[in-house]
């Protein structure tokens, strides 16, 4: 059996990283990490991200089923995005341009009474390396526009190892609407689109598009809202142990953003509930996302 992709997942990060987990779709990018505004791309400068994400799922069923598989059965993954970008002062199609690198670290314990598969790893995941980020700024609006490549460089040796096993060429838009003149109310919407290449045993992961949407309101420095994403698989796996369907999830939940401007910081937290879930591979879980990211202005 193949065991799911999502297990092959790095943290994603960012933008993306960064780190989801649960019953994703092909491809690498973890949706949950981004939230209220997250199609807005700071101004010029050097800045660190970090999402530190703990997905778990206490109850999978096979696919196209409504009951859960027998056993004791739960999958658990903590993992923590160091994301760094640095936008220039370099203008590109209007566009301030920046780069940007995702390095993941993973840890995923797998506890699969019905297979039976008892797993546990703690690794680098796959990195990404992102050479063109454009970001733009209007009265009441921003816009981003990016392009990058997620490297097979994490570790496949077991079933609970972060690595993939494959690379993916990653496509972003997205932007950013402020419905007020003091842009207290926000809505946003930030969609990756990823190609994911074929392993060295022949399997290749059908496209994914992620979708991610938050709506915000300030409270005077605090920042609270709504947020949610759905992950989509776009075209179906092929190759050895490709199964006839096609993955999706979808969750909803909410953010609260602290600012630190004084120390330039910003610290925000998230929890997301997944409401919906198709796997594409062997089993097919539904949890829950808690999320808290870390930025740092330089």
């Amino acid at each position: 059996m193949r065991f799911p992709t999502f297990l092959k997942t790095a943290l994603a990060l960012a933008a993306s990283l960064g780190a989801g987990l649960g019953a994703q779709a092909a491809g690498h990018y973890v949706p949950g990490v981004e939230g209220v505004q997250a199609a807005s791309v700071p101004p010029p400068g050097v800045y660190y991200l970090g999402y530190l994400a703990d997905y778990k799922a206490d109850k999978v069923r096979a696919p196209g089923t409504k009951e859960d598989l027998p056993g004791s059965n739960s999958i658990h993954v903590t993992a923590l995005a160091n994301r760094l970008v640095w936008i220039t002062d370099h203008k590109i199609l209007g566009a301030d341009y920046g780069v940007e690198t995702i390095v993941p670290v993973q840890r995923t314990q797998l506890d699969l009474g019905v297979v039976p598969l008892h797993d546990n790893d703690t690794d680098l995941g796959d990195i990404y390396l992102g050479p063109v980020v454009l970001g733009w700024h209007g009265s009441n609006w921003d816009a981003v526009a990016a392009a990058g490549y997620w490297l097979d460089s994490g570790s496949t040796n077991s079933p609970a190892s972060p690595g993939k096993g494959y690379g993916s060429t990653m496509l972003t838009a997205g932007g950013t609407y402020y419905f007020d003149d003091g842009k207290t109310w926000t809505g946003s919407v930030l969609a990756r689109y990823e190609f994911n290449r074929t392993t060295s045993s022949g399997f290749k992961p059908g496209q994914t598009l992620s979708v991610e949407w938050g709506l915000g309101k300030a409270l005077g420095p605090v920042v609270v809202g709504l947020v949610g994403y759905t992950q989509q698989q776009m075209s179906k796996d092929s190759g050895p142990g490709a199964l006839d369907q096609k993955a999706s999830r979808s969750a909803a939940g909410a953010e609260l953003i602290y600012p630190m401007l004084s120390q330039g910081l910003f610290l925000k937290g998230a929890f997301y509930q997944e409401f919906s879930s198709k796997a594409a591979t062997s089993v097919e879980p539904k949890g829950h996302l808690l999320r808290f990211t870390l930025v740092k202005a330089f």
